[in-house]
């Protein structure tokens, strides 16, 4: 093949990337109760709104056609009756529309009446979900009228339709191509409560990526908190998309009062709300790229040892069947690429972004990191610790986890021995900055100049100190190394490594140098999150040392293994050599997390750092990011133990096994490929 990839697109085929998200919706249509016609009208327009807002799939509330609150009038033949000729009128006003959508209404059949959710889509009625578990306790009283879903699957002829699946537990299968990752499972209010949803089942067994729930769940005190954590827990629960649709406005307010909550969530996350009162839409794009990504790394969420028996599926397209016979209507494109969607992505996905919860984050990982470090500590009997304090970041974040575990066990910190090592590329800023802290921190300082040792190494080596490459900027690491390892043996102690995640994820580290410790505490933290712990730290203690710590913030990241500027500033800046850290992190989350291809991570970035860097550059570092990834594998391969204080880290016991030979090739010819045609 000349080109592996198209230029431009992810895939063979040439097919416009689509990166799996998929935009759902839900809303409460404004009724009036037993005014079946009205409402069929009410939802009609809501479904048009949908549509127009581009949404996949919509989920409307619980018996929205009639009322929720009709009562005794469920029992009327001729309310019942017009619900049936009011889904056949919507169906028929639909068939042009790619969108699967649900609608309550009350279903006789087989002698019993159902409380159902009618699933439409393209001028089909594909299947009636029937309400499984029926509350009649409290303002409850559905089994007055209702019977619970059948224990079998029956097939019913309704609204024009013949042997229409009627079950409590069918998953509604996209057969267009491309798009069989839509696949959607209905429950109805009070199932979701329960102790044992159907969603269960719909999700494991039927591998479900959607589920929508019609739902009346009239407003009380704190209800609402309840509602949205629940939603929240079945998704993170089913590693699901989950969206809730409340009835509203029109609803009779005898006894109770309906809010028209709408929720849409994902995989724990609440994606979209509308407020209280309000009955609007909510719409969002879930990632059910993502969703996938989730189930397969997780071993332990597995389809049941006994596949549940009560399980019905429906294969459905977006387009009218004559349409697809006749081939005038090709199958819409629904799915989208994160240049296509409403949602924003997070610049800095490892930060939160609330200011209460960045805090509470902060101190967490501080816990942790401080927690691992005092275990082994006082595994080893080790009543001594050596850091290399440079007056940058890492060994600043180091030395506070360090100080925080001797103050745990009760050693004292003259016991944490901090070495300043001077060198070549040294300022006095960060050499002034790494004595004062130490200082202010109360432990033990020592300052070891490596001029003359790595002047004799160049020596010995025969290598022209004029000569400022890989090798004289190694010899200073080794040698800094070296130090601290010896420092450590004099004392019965071992050296606290400083690099971090980022670092080692781009292999940003000296190879037995600065690469080698007894124990790294910081090595599952990514560059964007030790700027925050840093700076949480320097709200936390105050006074000179806080001054000092945001004096150490506003330094430029640098390993100083170059000779500094005339002015005496840093003229080596790690960013200007790698590229923007924010950017790595950024794609090393996404990568790791949920193993996102070259071409979808791209276009969130552009997405996300629209205004901050342009499409060039942007690639540009990400092709840098992959290429150092698979090259620098050797070094993560014998990394010193630490501390896991997040989901994405690179321990070669733990999360990330990858031989170190590994070719980069398939991933660098997508990005190729996609080379913005901007110079």
């Amino acid at each position: 093949m000349d080109q592996f990839y198209p230029a431009g697109v992810d895939s063979c085929d040439g097919a416009p990337a689509a990166d799996g998200f998929f935009r759902i919706a839900a809303a409460t249509p404004k009724i009036r109760v037993a005014d079946v016609e009205g409402n069929a009208r009410a939802v009609l327009a809501c479904v048009q709104a949908a549509h127009a807002a581009g949404a996949g799939a919509l989920v409307l509330p619980e018996l929205c056609l009639t009322g929720y609150t009709c009562g005794d009038l469920f029992q009327n033949r001729t309310l019942v009756a017009a619900c049936e000729r009011a889904l056949a009128w919507l169906l028929d006003e639909t068939r042009e529309l790619p969108l699967l959508f649900t609608m309550g209404l009350p279903v006789a059949a087989g002698g019993a009446l159902y409380n159902c959710a009618a699933v439409c889509c393209a001028g089909t009625l594909l299947g009636l979900t029937v309400k499984a578990n029926l509350p009649n306790y409290g303002e409850f009283y559905e089994q007055r009228w209702f019977e619970p879903a059948p224990q079998d699957a029956m097939l019913a002829n309704f609204a024009g339709f013949e042997n229409v699946p009627l079950a409590k537990s069918i998953v509604y299968r996209c057969a267009d191509p491309d798009m069989e990752a839509v696949a959607v499972g209905v429950e109805i209010c009070e199932d979701l409560w329960v102790a044992a949803p159907p969603s269960v089942g719909m999700a494991l067994e039927g591998d479900a990526t959607i589920i929508l729930n019609p739902s009346a769940s009239d407003e009380v005190i704190g209800k609402a908190a309840y509602r949205r954590d629940l939603v929240r827990g079945q998704s993170a629960r089913l590693y699901c998309a989950y969206a809730y649709a409340d009835a509203g406005e029109g609803e009779s307010t005898t006894d109770l009062v309906f809010a028209g909550e709408n929720l849409i969530a994902e995989n724990g996350s609440l994606l979209a709300r509308t407020p209280l009162m309000s009955c609007d839409m909510a719409r969002a794009d879930v990632d059910l790229d993502r969703l996938t990504a989730e189930r397969r790394r997780s071993n332990t969420w597995k389809k049941p040892v006994f596949p549940q028996s009560d399980l019905t599926f429906v294969d459905f397209s977006f387009t009218d069947a004559t349409s697809r016979q006749d081939g005038a209507v090709p199958a819409p494109r629904l799915m989208r690429s994160a240049l296509e969607i409403d949602r924003v992505f997070p610049r800095a996905p490892f930060v939160p972004a609330d200011h209460g919860d960045l805090a509470e984050r902060c101190e967490e990982i501080f816990s942790l990191q401080a927690a691992g470090l005092k275990t082994r500590l006082a595994h080893t009997g080790t009543k001594h610790a050596v850091i290399g304090l440079s007056g940058g970041l890492d060994s600043t974040l180091a030395l506070l986890v360090t100080v925080r575990a001797f103050d745990a066990l009760g050693l004292p910190r003259e016991g944490i021995t901090a070495v300043s090592m001077p060198g070549f590329g040294t300022t006095g800023r960060t050499k002034g900055n790494a004595q004062m802290l130490a200082e202010a921190l109360g432990v033990d300082f020592r300052e070891v100049p490596i001029h003359a040792a790595v002047e004799q190494h160049f020596q010995d080596i025969d290598h022209d100190p004029a000569v400022q490459d890989v090798t004289y900027e190694n010899s200073q690491a080794r040698e800094r190394t070296q130090i601290l390892m010896d420092i450590a043996n004099q004392s019965g102690g071992f050296v606290i490594g400083t690099g971090d995640l980022s670092e080692l994820a781009l292999g940003w580290a000296t190879y037995n140098g600065d690469h080698m410790s007894m124990y790294g505490v910081n090595a599952s933290v990514p560059k964007t999150l030790v700027r925050h712990l840093v700076r949480y730290a320097a709200d936390v203690f105050g006074g000179d040392i806080e001054a000092t710590l945001l004096d150490i913030l506003d330094t430029p990241v640098s390993p100083e293994l170059l000779p500094p500027t005339g002015e005496g500033e840093i003229a080596q800046k790690t960013e200007d050599l790698v590229g923007p850290y924010e950017l790595h992190d950024f794609f090393l989350y996404h990568l790791l997390r949920f193993g996102f291809t070259p071409g979808k991570i791209l276009r969130m970035a552009y997405r996300s750092f629209e205004g901050a860097y342009d499409e060039r550059t942007i690639w540009s570092w990400l092709r840098v990011f992959y290429r150092r990834f698979f090259a620098q594998q050797f070094k993560r391969s014998c990394l010193p133990d630490g501390p896991k204080v997040g989901s994405v880290t690179l321990s070669p016991r733990g999360d990330w096994r990858m031989p170190s030979d590994a070719s980069s090739s398939l991933w660098l010819t997508q990005i190729d490929a996609l080379e913005p045609n901007v110079k």
